[in-house]
């Protein structure tokens, strides 16, 4: 069970849109980059779009950041991106007769929620310039 790639497939099109050439970043580019079809960059760009993180255009390419890199957290992405805000769901409908069954759901929901708010805590840490740095890094 593998978690959603949204989050790390938007960070990879606002940090493309940010270095890329201005006048050649489309969808068609960006899912080149990211290995993926056109209609999912598309969709991921339109709840970015929606958030405020970036402006597009149809027909002459006109995409760019509304924020500047350091004004981005990758919180601000995520909750741009990810319908499902919770990192785990619970199993539904455990056996009621058993110890486990009966527990498992009040046992594991305070733990989880502890865990959730951790990883949004440490999110609004991190800026989108911080991975575009780490990224321009490596082309030296």
């Amino acid at each position: 069970m593998a978690m959603s790639t949204k989050l790390s497939v938007a960070i990879h099109i606002l940090s493309l849109i940010e270095i890329g050439p201005p006048d050649r970043v489309n969808s068609e580019l960006i899912a080149s980059s990211v290995n993926t079809n056109p209609v999912v960059v598309r969709r991921l760009m339109s709840k970015l779009k929606k958030a405020g993180l970036i402006h597009t255009s149809r027909g002459a390419t006109q995409t760019y950041l509304l924020k500047k890199p350091e004004d981005i957290s990758l919180y601000d992405i995520y909750e741009a991106v990810e319908l499902e805000h919770e990192l785990f769901n619970i199993h539904q409908n455990p056996n009621p007769n058993c110890l486990v069954g009966a527990n498992i759901q009040l046992a594991l929901e305070e733990q989880y929620t502890r865990i959730q708010h951790s990883m949004e805590a440490e999110l609004k840490e991190i800026a989108l310039s911080e991975v575009i740095h780490q990224i321009k890094l490596q082309e030296t």
